[in-house]
């Protein structure tokens, strides 16, 4: 009779210092609250002081190490300041998740200002890319990290009249691809998430009216006929940041409920 088959187990994940962008409500949030239920330490980052201070008094209540960063991630000096800060507070991150990014405007593409196009690609891609810069390089010379970039379904198919915010964060997917490939062996693994549209503040911007029909149309197409909920997109960016997640790098997981399948 032969041996059987050894049994391999799933890594034992480590308390590491994660950064989680755009922190402060939605899924970013609910990404960093997840992290610091694993008993990592958790340093938000947002663009709105009190907003992220409230928000990490929240997570503080029953999470310890929670930090509350205030940066315009659209600056790479200040980018630099919030990691500065982070590493005093917590230690060096070995997790990163790109969350923060704006809309931008709603209209015919052709009519946007590109003004108002370049400031989307400040935060959207740039945003992004600054923070890379910024934390991977701990991570590569530590021999360990995980990156999660939050992209989007309009990264995939295009979203019409929001051109800039759809184009941005197909920028984002192919960096992730991009950086993916650079990295491969050095022992830092980035990937990224596609949800669809979550019911979190992007509706509020909206009269009721306006709220109700963006609603609608979302909705009509996504197969499972619902929003994603943060937490779904939160579980799933706590699988890509674990040891686990060992064999992926430079892929786009896919979490719209249908609407993809690609």
């Amino acid at each position: 009779m032969s041996a059987p088959a050894e049994r391999v187990l799933a890594p034992v994940p480590v308390p590491r210092v994660a950064v989680v962008t755009g922190a402060a409500r939605g899924i970013g949030l609910a990404i960093a609250g997840r992290l610091a239920a694993e008993g990592h330490a958790v340093a938000l980052w947002d663009l709105d002081p009190a907003a992220v201070e409230a928000a990490a008094a929240v997570l503080r209540a029953q999470h310890r190490a929670v930090a509350a960063v205030a940066v315009d991630i659209s600056s790479a000096a200040q980018v630099r300041a919030a990691l500065d800060d982070t590493v005093a507070a917590l230690g060096r991150p070995a997790l990163l998740v790109n969350n923060a990014a704006i809309l931008g405007p709603n209209g015919p593409t052709v009519q946007v200002a590109p003004a108002a196009w370049q400031r989307v690609f400040d935060i959207n891609v740039l945003g992004a890319l600054h923070c890379v810069q910024a934390v991977v390089p701990m991570m590569v010379a530590d021999g360990w990290g995980r990156v999660v970039n939050v992209a989007s379904i309009a990264g995939k198919e295009g979203n019409p009249f929001a051109g800039a915010y759809a184009a941005s964060k197909a920028a984002l997917i192919s960096l992730t691809k991009s950086l993916g490939k650079e990295l491969a062996a050095s022992g830092v693994l980035l990937n990224c998430i596609t949800p669809s549209a979550a019911d979190t503040e992007i509706f509020g911007t909206h009269d009721a009216a306006q709220r109700e029909l963006l609603r609608q149309r979302l909705l009509e197409r996504v197969p499972m006929q619902r929003f994603v909920r943060v937490e779904e997109v939160a579980e799933m960016a706590a699988w890509l940041c674990s040891p686990s997640c060992s064999f992926s790098t430079g892929a786009v997981f896919d979490i719209s409920g249908g609407r993809a399948v690609y």
